[in-house]
Order: structure tokens, then C-alpha cells, then sequence
């Protein structure tokens, strides 16, 4: 999983933000047939304390409808489904505050 140095600030933000019009859902491509295994994906979000909805895009449907290229990727959307900010690559503690 390419976004386990991003998941503490993404819990962090779903924590900071609830209740303000901010959802967190996390899709996941997989770069590796093993993580196609749902089991294995399953596990992976418990043991790396993933509190938020992780979607499977084992199909690369939302992978190609985003033109993405690269893990992670981090986007803000808004209510209507606009594309607000996009992230590529990791991010640290700050690093992305003020886009959300």
C-alpha cells in the first residue's frame, strides 16, 4: 500500500473536520494482484487503523475516470463533485492544512 505514510494525516483530517461538511473515503487501485484480495485489503485497513470508508477499485474505473497516474493521490472534491485541490504523492503534518 503506496499511502501508508499518508494515512495518519487523512485520519487526522476525517477526526478535525467531522460535522463540517467533510467526508474522508479512501479508493484503492491495486498496484499488486495481492492487493485485489479484498481479505487482504480488509486487513491491511485494521491493522493500519483506517477509520474511514475504503472503496476497491479492483476494475481501475475511478482510476482512468480521474486520469490518475501515480500512488497515492490525495483529491478534495467538492458537494457538486468538482475536483477542488490534488495531491500527488505523500504529505506531511501541514503540508496540505490549508487546502482542506
Amino acid at each position: 500500500m503506496n499511502c501508508k505514510r499518508t494515512i495518519p494525516w487523512v485520519r487526522e483530517w476525517q477526526e478535525t473536520y467531522a460535522g463540517d461538511d467533510f467526508a474522508v473515503i479512501s479508493v484503492h487501485y491495486p498496484e499488486f494482484g495481492y492487493e485485489r484480495d479484498v481479505e487482504n485489503v480488509r486487513q491491511a485497513t485494521q491493522e493500519l487503523q483506517v477509520t474511514y470508508p475504503v472503496a476497491i477499485d479492483n476494475d481501475g474505473l475511478t482510476w482512468r475516470a480521474y486520469r490518475q497516474r501515480y500512488w497515492p493521490t490525495t483529491y478534495l472534491i467538492d458537494k457538486q463533485g468538482r475536483i477542488r485541490y490534488v495531491h500527488i504523492g505523500e504529505f506531511t503534518r501541514g503540508s496540505d492544512a490549508e487546502a482542506v
